[in-house]
């Protein structure tokens, strides 16, 4: 028991010298960095465009549904890697399976097309 506390020790050492290392340079940043306060300075702009109107404005859900759309599809192709380099060792089955998997994902992206979630309007 005490030989994996002992394991532990170094782990702990580079977690406090990292957090000291990270305090201390935003201390020291914060204490001797330049401070030019302006009025033109603090103005908020976007892009070099200045602000009109309110931030809080509503979003289209097209830009959500479409963001998770790209994360889901984008995800369940990273599975194809794994299996394409344990192509050989899978054999038959491993086919059968990924062919079921590519017809569920095709069968999704189908779906999407149908009810138009990625059209523009």
């Amino acid at each position: 028991m005490q030989t994996e506390q002992i394991n532990f020790i170094p782990i702990l050492i580079q977690l406090a010298i990292v957090i000291a290392f990270v305090t201390g340079i935003i201390f020291i940043s914060g204490k001797l960095g330049p401070k030019r306060n302006s009025a033109n300075k603090n103005r908020n702009f976007e892009c070099g465009i200045e602000s009109i109107g309110n931030a809080r404005i509503p979003f289209s859900v097209k830009y959500f549904l479409v963001a998770i759309l790209f994360v889901l599809f984008d995800i369940e192709v990273i599975f194809l890697y794994p299996w394409a380099i344990n192509f050989k060792e899978l054999g038959i089955e491993g086919m059968i399976k990924m062919v079921i998997f590519m017809l569920l994902l095709l069968v999704g992206f189908f779906y999407i097309i149908k009810k138009k979630a990625l059209e523009w309007e």
